[in-house]
């Protein structure tokens, strides 16, 4: 990507089209890689420097509501630019595409992890990559602490969430609303404190008139009536029911499939913070609780989401697909369409709240430009992440080292390409497709050098 600064220009931009438009979205589907900052940054450079669809002002205003939703920012921001642009046609290709890509990917891929794993070759590409995983979630960790932890408030929530999860074994959902609580209270009595999150910088500079500027009247479908408040809620949650009651008609209350649905469904509206703060409330259900997949499959399953585009909170439709493959949910002679269609439901449910968020939320939104005020609870719930992030990085560590568990042997090879994955990331500012490549062929020769492992008991 050229990093050079854009030019200001001094007309605007031509009209741009639904279909137009759509074509765009389709792309960053297939290029979206890099997490929600690189999303965020390709969307920048595309949407407010070199097309000028939308103002830097308003990119960060309807930035920092995403922020404050629970799930997928980006593809919440890609979304509300689309629904800005092209109505409520526009906001559901946006999003759609934001997605679709990387599950029908994701698939694929995960139909290779579950039917070929076992091959050497597969196997040790997979062990080079976990320990990178491992690095990566660390990484994680400290990019979003130095961002988030400015003070020492906020440093005792990190630490308390750290020690709720790891020792007290808390739920996921109930830190992240105590922590939304002492946020919103520590905004009215101490705003000094909380005064921190909830942007993404300030604009820099200007790149010439947009489409929708600074000062562009709020198109007329995007402004607030309590009807269309009422109809887009109950479609959102009619689609909702249909879905689930078709899931319970078809599958029972306990099976997998009904199950999953209702999980995700909270997953989606629970979790806060990104991609790496869902992450602990899925292993804790579905690795703990309903055994769907197992810790190591867990990690894979996160390489997989790092080296594919979109939302890494995709990461659920590998979830979905083993889960559905090892239950068996069609019966044992249709293990690829289990898969599938659970990874499918599982991706329906995840995103189906982001898109009620912002087709409801956005009309509000549009008449408090500059004048956002609720980042406080955000901060406080940021600062809760970086602590249960740590403790996801802690977990993934304990399986990668000893993948016998603490009584076994110390897996030395694997020590080795973390403590390398971590230098490349902290040091040497590496990216994540590169760094995990470099890995997988690390793995694959190691484990060809060694067949047997090169361990030791500690």
């Amino acid at each position: 990507m050229n990093n050079a600064p854009t030019p200001m220009a001094t007309s605007k931009p031509e009209p741009v089209s639904f279909w137009e438009a759509f074509r765009f979205w389709l792309k960053l589907g297939f290029i979206s890689f890099g997490g929600p900052a690189g999303q965020i940054a390709i969307m920048h450079t595309e949407l407010v420097e070199r097309r000028r669809w939308i103002s830097e002002k308003r990119f960060l205003h309807a930035l920092n509501y995403c922020m404050l939703l629970p799930g997928p920012e980006a593809q919440q921001l890609a979304t509300y630019i689309g629904w800005l642009m092209h109505r409520t046609w526009g906001g559901i290709a946006a999003g759609a595409l934001f997605v679709l890509p990387s599950l029908f990917i994701l698939v694929a891929l995960s139909w290779v992890y579950v039917a070929f794993g076992q091959m050497p070759l597969v196997a040790g590409i997979f062990y080079g990559i976990k320990p990178a995983v491992t690095a990566l979630v660390v990484h994680a960790a400290h990019r979003i602490g130095t961002r988030a932890l400015k003070n020492g408030w906020l440093w005792g929530i990190a630490a308390a969430s750290f020690l709720a999860i790891s020792v007290l074994d808390a739920p996921f959902p109930l830190i992240v609303m105590l922590a939304a609580l002492i946020g919103h209270l520590g905004g009215r009595l101490a705003p000094q404190i909380f005064a921190v999150g909830g942007g993404h910088g300030a604009a820099q500079q200007g790149y010439g008139p947009a489409l929708i500027d600074d000062d562009t009247p709020t198109p007329a479908h995007a402004l607030f009536t309590r009807g269309r408040l009422a109809k887009v809620l109950a479609v959102g949650l009619g689609l909702w029911v249909v879905a689930m009651g078709l899931l319970l008609l078809v599958n029972g209350v306990d099976g997998t499939l009904t199950q999953m649905g209702w999980f995700f469904t909270k997953a989606a509206l629970l979790t806060f913070g990104g991609a790496y703060a869902v992450l602990p409330y899925v292993y804790q259900g579905a690795v703990e609780h309903h055994h769907w997949l197992t810790g190591p499959q867990m990690i894979d399953g996160l390489a997989l989401g790092e080296t594919t585009p979109g939302p890494l909170i995709m990461v659920v439709a590998f979830v979905g697909f083993v889960g559905g493959w090892a239950k068996q949910v069609f019966g044992p002679d249709a293990l690829f369409l289990a898969g599938a269609a659970v990874a499918a439901v599982v991706t329906l449910f995840t995103f189906l709240p982001s898109f009620v968020f912002i087709l409801a939320g956005g009309p509000v939104i549009e008449t408090t430009h500059g004048n956002l005020k609720f980042t406080a609870p955000l901060t406080a719930i940021t600062a809760a992440v970086v602590g249960v992030i740590l403790n996801l990085a802690l977990f993934f560590a304990y399986h990668v080292l000893w993948p016998k568990g603490l009584a076994g042997p110390f897996d030395v090879v694997s020590a080795l390409i973390a403590l390398g994955a971590g230098l490349a990331l902290f040091r040497l500012k590496m990216g994540v497709i590169q760094l995990l490549g470099i890995c997988a062929v690390i793995g694959a020769i190691s484990t060809w050098l060694f067949p047997h492992g090169l361990a030791l008991a500690i």
